[in-house]
Formats: structure tokens, sequence, C-alpha cells
């Protein structure tokens, strides 16, 4: 049985409000996102759908947009806001000390 830990991806300065990068995180993809508020969100970086570059899509506060098809799903939850589509992976992603920390 794992346990879940917090793994160190980088620097918060490496993320540009708005914007996405994907990180590998213990052989996962994940997307992470800085929001305008200076907090942190991650996801899954391959959209359920088609397989879509999640960490290419658009955010605001609370969806992120997958850049392939315009899915939208929830930042919280990864439910998909906009079609019957599977959700994406949401995975707890916080900045301590300047450091983006993924729970995987």
């Amino acid at each position: 049985m794992s346990t879940r830990h917090a793994i160190a991806v980088g620097p918060v300065t490496d993320l540009t409000p708005g914007e996405g990068r994907a990180y590998v995180v213990e052989g996962q993809q994940i997307a992470v996102f800085l929001l305008p508020d200076g907090t942190v969100r991650a996801t899954a970086a391959v959209c359920p759908h088609r397989g879509g570059p999640l960490a290419d899509g658009q955010i605001d506060n609370t969806v992120l947009v997958c850049p392939l098809h315009q899915y939208g799903f929830s930042l919280a939850t990864g439910e998909c806001t906009s079609g019957d589509i599977a959700p994406a992976a949401v995975h707890h992603a916080e900045v301590r000390d300047g450091t983006i920390l993924v729970t995987v």
C-alpha cells in the first residue's frame, strides 16, 4: 500500500499566472496552474477525452478548458463542466516556501 506524500516539482517562479506547466510526478504527467490569486491547482496533464495537453489549456479561477476540443473541467473536482466526458484527475497542490508541492 503506497502512502500519499507531497513531491516538490519546482519553484513557483517557473509558473506564469493563468498558464499551466506539465511536470512528471512519480511517473504521472501532472499539469500545474498558477491562479491570479497566487494559489496553485494540479490536474492530470492528459485530457480524458482524446489525450489533449491540459497544461496548454485556458483557465479561470474554477475551470480548465482543454485546447483540443474545448471541454471544460472543474479545477476543484475534475468533473467535466461541458459534456459527458470522464473527469480529469485532480491532485492537491500548494506552495510552501516558494516551492510547488504536488500530492499524487
